[in-house]
């Protein structure tokens, strides 16, 4: 992952080497030799995935020096890197939450039994009548016809069974370490809340959509509530229609 660019470039080398004392361990060493078992790890892909894609941001201006990006946005993790490159915080400061990010998602994975699934060729409304039936998360809204399920591994397999009683034609279940995006991830969002309101954040230099509210965000305080709320879990309480990660492409 990434290892093309750090034996060729470098710019890609220099930040890498920044990533591995910013972390206190090798990341770019995870990343070029593995092992797989070790790179697939959330503690250490979260990180790998921030700095690949700021890599790959580098090299595209170095190629494209006139490049004027006029908006930027990411989905899950990838709102982290379109914060960093609108300089909403540091390179270092960016890395070092997303990893403390994986860390507590891992924890929170391995103290729970959670899962995913994708659903396909349905209706929102009759999506969220079945995750309300098997008690479980709409965590993405990724297109008009594909939206994501998270909870308790029970509660996703009851919803794959009944997909096609509430008119869905596909159900799949995914290969995710854990139930992303759904309550079961309340602890590791407690955690970051903590970790983003120690972190110095700036208005940042170009618009950054945010996944929670679907909008762009300026405001320190704004950011840290976006990046922590859809990060993670659903907020209690609030309505459900609101509890989604909504998909966005980057604008560069």
């Amino acid at each position: 992952m990434g290892k093309d660019w750090i034996e060729s470039s470098a710019t890609a080398r220099s930040m890498a080497e920044q990533a591995d004392k910013a972390l206190g361990f090798s990341i770019s060493n995870v990343m070029s030799n593995g092992p797989e078992e070790e790179l697939t790890k959330t503690s250490r892909c979260q990180p790998a995935l921030y700095l690949h894609g700021l890599m790959a941001l580098a090299l595209i201006r170095e190629k494209l020096p006139s490049l004027t990006p006029v908006a930027a946005a990411g989905l899950s993790l990838g709102e982290f890197t379109a914060h960093a490159a609108a300089g909403s915080f540091s390179f270092e400061d960016g890395l070092r939450l997303v990893a403390r990010r994986g860390e507590f998602m891992e924890a929170a994975c391995l103290a729970t039994e959670g899962a995913m699934a994708a659903l396909i060729g349905g209706e929102e409304e009759q999506i969220r009548a079945l995750a309300a039936a098997a008690d479980v998360d709409v965590a993405n809204l990724n297109a008009p016809g594909q939206i994501v399920l998270s909870g308790t591994v029970a509660g996703i397999d009851v919803a794959i069974a009944q997909a096609k009683d509430f008119g869905i034609r596909r159900a799949i279940k995914l290969n995710v370490a854990g139930a992303y995006h759904s309550r079961l991830m309340q602890s590791a969002q407690d955690k970051l809340a903590a970790e983003l309101a120690g972190v110095s954040i700036q208005s940042p230099s170009l618009p950054v959509i945010c996944n929670f509210a679907a909008k762009p965000v300026s405001d320190a305080a704004e950011i840290r509530t976006m990046l922590e709320n859809k990060s993670l879990a659903p907020c209690a309480g609030r309505n459900p229609s609101r509890h989604s990660s909504r998909w966005a492409t980057a604008l560069f």
